[in-house]
């Protein structure tokens, strides 16, 4: 008796235990600050950070809006009653209140399946987007902000490959998401190549530009052309290099250097780069 009595207190603990640990938020993983509360009877299932990330927001209809910064996606898992599950449009609606309520704006939804906007606070953009499940919410959320250069051009090594390869890659040039305008921390990269371009005054480059496969062919292509042309007018206009040693051409999406299959492949696609005349 006493065997079964210690065998059947066992069993009732490891079901208690495999039950609360069935509900407990994956290691490491927290609400959003944007966010602190979340549906009832959902866990936290997995949960990712990225210090500079990239998500393509959904839209109703026409290309997906991309985004750029600080991201941060948590996949949240139905633990509740079956059959109880919330509806889409219930947790749609939770997310669109949420977001209404700090002053935040609707940007594009489906009613039953998802839901996107952003709130703007202290000069931070920040994008959220909602997304109902069989049994999942997931919640993707970046916060705007510029990539931090660690790696810039030098000009002795720009000159380095071009004598010995014909052509460089250069990476710190940088441009607001889909458009030719180019960013102010770009400067310095551009710098380096005005030095390389007055070093060697016999020295005649194009100035390409490469994007990812993000958009159409066409759209790419276009894109790229302006991206160079911009690169060009600056080394003119602020660097005083002659245009007839500058020539810009695009390449879109043609002469990948890395997957595009990823957002570090298609952050080495996304470059200018200088080619021998």
């Amino acid at each position: 008796m006493n065997k079964v009595w210690i065998f059947l207190v066992f069993g009732l603990v490891l079901f208690l235990s495999t039950d609360v640990f069935a509900q407990a938020d994956a290691a490491n993983c927290k609400d959003h600050s944007l966010f602190p509360s979340r549906m009832p009877d959902y866990r936290i299932e997995a949960c990712k950070v990225e210090d500079f990330g990239r998500y393509e927001f959904y839209t109703v209809k026409g290309p997906k809006t991309p985004a750029e910064g600080r991201f941060t996606f948590i996949t949240y898992a139905y633990t509740g009653a079956k059959g109880a599950e919330p509806s889409g449009l219930a947790v749609v609606r939770n997310y669109e209140n949420a977001i209404t309520s700090v002053g935040g704006e609707v940007l594009q939804s489906d009613p039953n399946r998802w839901i996107n906007g952003k709130i703007t606070k202290d000069g931070l953009e920040v994008w959220a987007q909602v997304e109902k499940g069989n049994g999942k919410i997931w919640l993707r959320i970046i916060e705007k902000k510029a990539m931090e250069q660690h790696i810039t051009a030098d000009a002795a090594a720009l000159g380095n490959d071009i004598r010995s390869t014909g052509h460089v890659a250069v990476y710190g040039i940088n441009f607001d998401t889909a458009k030719s305008t180019i960013k102010p921390e770009s400067a310095q990269a551009i710098a380096e190549i005005g030095k390389l371009l007055k070093a060697d005054s016999g020295l005649k480059v194009f100035v390409v530009g490469h994007t990812d496969n993000v958009g159409s062919v066409d759209s790419n292509m276009r894109l790229s052309q302006e991206r160079a042309e911009a690169v060009l007018q600056s080394l003119v206009k602020d660097h005083g290099i002659a245009a007839d040693r500058l020539r810009a051409a695009g390449c879109g999406t043609f002469a990948p250097v890395a997957t595009n299959d990823t957002e570090e492949g298609r952050a080495k696609n996304r470059r200018v780069e200088l080619v021998k005349q």
